[in-house]
C-alpha cells in the first residue's frame, strides 16, 4: 500500500514538473511574439532595429562578420582569386573582373566589399558611376526601400555613385522578411517578374520553396537589360546553361567584347539557384535554408541560424541531420566532389587562355571577321560554360554531375576554338607555334592585357578616403544609419 502511495506521489510530482516546464516554454514563446520592443512598419533597412525584437536571429546574423572559417577550398576567408589563378585575368580581358576578384565574404560585409572593389570604379562626385545603380540591387535592404520611394525603373537608371549615401545597410532582415508576421517574403522585383514571364506566380510558392527563393532573389544569373539597365533574370527559356545561352543569343546580348580575341562575351554572375535545382538535395525537396540556416534551440524557442555560412562549419546540425555517417566521411565526400570538378576547371582555364591568345595572334596576322566568326562563337560558348560553373558558389557540391558536364563541354569547345584558329592561321600562311605570354602572376597577366593597376589603385584610394566618409556622414544625418 505504502509503495503504491509513494509511487503515486512521485508520478504526480513529475507530472507537475512537466506541466510547469510546458507552461514556462509557452510563456517564452508568448513573450517572443507579444512583447516586441519596437513596432516595425514599412521597409526598415536598419538591421539593428529588427534586432530589438529578434535578438537570437540578430545575434547569429552578426556572425556573418566572421571571416575565419576556412575549408579545403575557400570558406569565407578573403582570398585574392586572381593571384591564385592569373589565367582569369586574361579570360576577363577588357572587363572589370580582370582588375579585382576576391572570394566572397559574409552578408555583413556586402556594402564595404562593393564600395572597396576596384570593379566599381572611383566616382569623384555622387552623380558619377561609372556603374549603374543596378549594381547595388543585391547588397542591401535599402534597395527595396529606395525602389519604393522613387520607383523601380528610376532606381535602375541612376548611377552607382548617386546612391552611395542611400545604400548603406548590409544585407539583412528586410531583404527576406515581412515585418508584420516575419513570413519569408520576396523584396526584389526581378524574381517575381521572371516567374511571371514563365507563367508562374511567386506569391503562390510553398513555404519550403520560399526558403530557397529568398536566396534566389540574388544568388542567380542576371543581366542589365537595355539602356535603362533593368535587372532581368534570363529564365524565359529555362534555367540550364544552354537555355540561358539561347536566350542571350536570340537577344543578341553580350556583356563585353574580349580585348584580345574580340569575341562577344557573356559574364555569368552567380547562378547558384539554377545549379542547386539540378542537384540531388533540391531534387529531394531540401531548400537552401535547410543546409545554410540550420535550426538552433533556446529553451522552447526553435529558430534559424542566420550566420549563413558553409554547412561544413556546422555538420552536426546540417549534414548529420539527414546522413547516417561520420563527420570525417561527410567532409571527405564533399572534398572529393570539389576536387574532381576543380581538376577539370584548371584544364579549361589553361586551354581557354590559349584560345584567346591564339585568336589575337590570328587578328594580328591579318585575319578578317568572316574567317574568325567560328572561332569567336566557340570562344563565347566555351567561356560561358566555364564561367557559369566557377561563378556559382558551391556548384561542385550543389550539383556535381551537372557541373562536371558543363565543364567538360567548356573544355571541348576550348579545343574546338583552337582548332578553328589553326585553320585560319594556315589559310593566312602563318606557320609555327603561337607565342604564349608569361602570365605566371597576376601582375604579369594584368600588364599583358594592358591594365594600369597603379593608376586604378591610386584613384580608389582617393575615393575611399574622401567620398565614402561623405556618404556615411550623409546617411547618419538622414538617419539611414544608426
Amino acid at each position: 500500500m505504502w509503495v503504491l502511495f509513494g509511487g503515486t506521489i512521485v508520478v504526480v510530482f513529475l507530472l507537475g514538473l512537466l506541466a510547469a516546464s510546458v507552461n514556462e516554454r509557452r510563456a517564452e514563446i508568448a513573450t517572443l511574439f507579444n512583447n516586441k520592443r519596437v513596432e516595425i512598419k514599412g521597409i526598415e533597412a536598419r538591421n539593428e532595429i529588427w534586432g530589438e525584437n529578434y535578438p537570437r536571429e540578430y545575434e547569429t546574423w552578426q556572425k556573418t562578420a566572421d571571416t575565419t572559417f576556412e575549408s579545403k577550398h575557400n570558406g569565407n576567408v578573403v582570398k585574392d582569386v586572381l593571384a591564385a589563378r592569373p589565367e582569369m585575368v586574361v579570360l576577363w580581358a577588357g572587363y572589370a573582373f580582370s582588375k579585382e576578384y576576391t572570394s566572397p565574404r559574409g552578408h555583413y560585409h556586402a556594402i564595404d566589399d562593393i564600395r572597396n572593389s576596384l570593379r566599381t570604379g572611383a566616382p569623384m562626385t555622387d552623380e558619377e558611376g561609372p556603374q549603374p545603380a543596378t549594381c547595388w540591387t543585391c547588397k542591401s535592404p535599402d534597395v527595396p526601400r529606395m525602389m519604393s520611394e522613387i520607383g523601380i525603373e528610376n532606381f535602375y537608371e541612376k548611377k552607382w555613385g548617386g546612391m552611395g549615401s542611400e545604400i548603406v545597410n548590409p544585407i539583412g532582415c528586410a531583404d527576406c522578411h515581412n515585418p508584420e508576421n516575419m513570413n519569408v517574403s520576396i523584396s526584389r522585383p526581378a524574381l517575381a517578374e521572371a516567374f511571371t514571364r514563365m507563367g508562374k506566380d511567386v506569391g503562390k510558392s510553398s513555404i519550403q520553396d520560399l526558403r530557397s527563393l529568398a536566396c534566389a532573389q540574388c544568388h542567380v544569373e542576371y543581366y542589365f537589360k537595355g539602356d535603362k539597365k533593368y535587372l532581368t533574370f534570363p529564365w524565359d527559356k529555362g534555367m540550364t546553361v544552354e537555355n540561358i545561352e539561347e536566350y542571350y543569343d536570340e537577344a543578341g546580348f553580350s556583356d563585353w567584347t574580349h580585348s584580345l580575341s574580340k569575341a562577344p562575351m557573356l559574364k555569368a554572375q552567380h547562378p547558384d539557384y539554377e545549379l542547386f535545382k539540378l542537384g540531388p538535395h533540391a531534387q529531394r525537396g531540401l531548400s537552401c535554408a535547410d543546409c545554410h540556416m540550420p535550426y538552433k534551440t533556446d529553451g522552447a524557442i526553435k529558430y534559424s541560424d542566420h550566420q549563413l555560412v558553409s554547412p561544413l562549419l556546422n555538420i552536426d546540425r546540417t549534414c548529420l541531420s539527414c546522413h547516417r555517417d561520420t563527420k570525417e566521411n561527410l567532409m571527405k565526400y564533399v572534398y572529393e566532389y570539389q576536387d574532381k570538378v576543380l581538376e577539370i576547371r584548371d584544364r579549361v582555364e589553361t586551354e581557354l587562355v590559349k584560345a584567346h591568345v591564339e585568336a589575337k595572334y590570328a587578328w594580328d596576322n591579318g585575319a578578317n571577321e568572316k574567317q574568325m566568326e567560328p572561332v569567336l562563337k566557340l570562344l563565347r560558348a566555351a567561356q560561358w560554360r566555364w564561367d557559369f560553373a566557377v561563378a556559382s558558389h558551391g556548384a561542385s557540391f550543389h550539383a556535381p554531375v551537372e557541373t562536371q558536364r558543363i565543364m567538360a563541354h567548356a573544355l571541348d569547345k576550348s579545343y574546338q576554338a583552337q582548332l578553328e584558329v589553326q585553320k585560319v592561321l594556315a589559310s593566312l600562311g602563318v606557320k609555327g607555334d603561337v607565342p604564349m605570354p608569361d602570365i605566371s602572376t597576376k601582375d604579369k597577366a594584368q600588364e599583358y592585357i594592358g591594365l594600369d593597376m597603379k593608376d586604378l589603385k591610386a584613384k580608389k584610394d582617393v575615393f575611399k578616403s574622401t567620398i565614402i566618409p561623405q556618404w556615411i556622414e550623409k546617411a547618419k544625418a538622414g538617419k539611414k544609419l544608426l
